[in-house]
């Protein structure tokens, strides 16, 4: 591989590990405090599809990616109030969020498709971008990819160092004890929902505003479930979400390059190669259960209601 492939290379990575970070830290942050949302491949596409015809209407790209948040909070506030007020189970709630996101984003895209918006600007910065080799590697990316960095940082930060952090752990592991001394759970399980919500819907808005700048029915194509597993992947860390997000956006990005340069490899098999890497690293980690238990939030998945 010569040097600009190789930089081609890891500067795609980069790009298609993106919407994986920040929908994953979402994900996160709502089953740290005990909720499973397997809504987020619904959410992810939802978003795209208002952020995409929300930016195409105005002209203005931070007006859509607002509204692909303000879109994933709606999505997320449905499940929230299915599952936290109506107490409903949490598996088949957010599996019921995603057959609905996917027709929802259908029929709200039935007039977008084969239109085009202009991608994401990539920032430039005077003389470091201009740098050979690790200029293109690390100062010619768009906003969001030093965005999504920048967010697993605070959110790591929250979760281990703040007030805020310590309740929502508390509460993923014993709602029970969070409620008897006085902490509002359900308050507090919505808004990691909504959160988880924004960033779902931020993470579809990626992809279609930036990754691929137009909308096609289905785009996420399975990127909500990877970033499912990468939490798990992550034992449930910040800095684990990023491993495994630019390791299934490398992956993504080899099947690409293995098709241009005309590997004698059937392009079928190339196509499922990220989501064989995403299921072969989570047999590994499962092949030792006590990694699991060990980090997963006790009350993952289980219904509270308060006395």
């Amino acid at each position: 591989m010569t040097t600009e492939l190789l930089i081609a290379f890891l500067a795609s990575t980069a790009g298609a590990a993106t919407p994986l970070v920040v929908a994953s830290m979402g994900e996160l942050v709502t089953e740290r405090s005990g909720v499973l949302n397997l809504g987020m491949e619904g959410m992810m596409l939802v978003g795209a599809v208002v952020g995409f015809g929300v930016t195409l209407s105005t002209g203005q790209m931070s007006l859509g990616l607002l509204a692909a948040m303000l879109a994933g909070m709606a999505m997320a506030l449905i499940f929230g109030f299915l599952v936290l007020t109506l107490q409903t189970n949490q598996v088949a709630t957010g599996l019921a969020l995603t057959l609905f996101g996917i027709g929802l984003s259908a029929y709200l895209g039935r007039g977008l498709a084969g239109q085009t918006v202009t991608p994401m600007p990539h920032l430039e910065f005077p003389v470091l971008s201009q740098l050979p080799f690790v200029g293109p590697l690390l100062f010619r990316f768009d906003a969001m990819v030093y965005a999504s960095l920048v967010l697993v940082l605070l959110v790591a930060y929250v979760l281990a160092r703040t007030r805020l952090g310590l309740l929502i752990r508390a509460v993923g592991e014993s709602p029970q004890a969070a409620h008897a001394i006085g902490y509002p759970v359900i308050g507090l399980r919505y808004g990691t929902v909504l959160f988880g919500g924004a960033l779902a819907g931020l993470g579809g808005a990626y992809l279609s505003l930036a990754l691929t700048p137009m909308w096609v029915e289905g785009m996420t194509a399975g990127r909500g479930w990877i970033a499912l597993a990468q939490v798990v992947f992550a034992t449930w860390k910040p800095r684990g979400v990023v491993v495994g997000a630019y390791l299934f956006g490398g992956v993504t990005v080899l099947q690409f390059h293995g098709q241009g340069m005309g590997l004698a490899i059937p392009a079928e098999f190339l196509s499922m190669l990220p989501y064989l890497a995403t299921i072969v690293v989570l047999m590994i980690i499962c092949r030792n259960p006590q990694t699991i238990l060990l980090n997963k939030p006790v009350s993952l998945g289980q219904n509270f209601k308060p006395d």
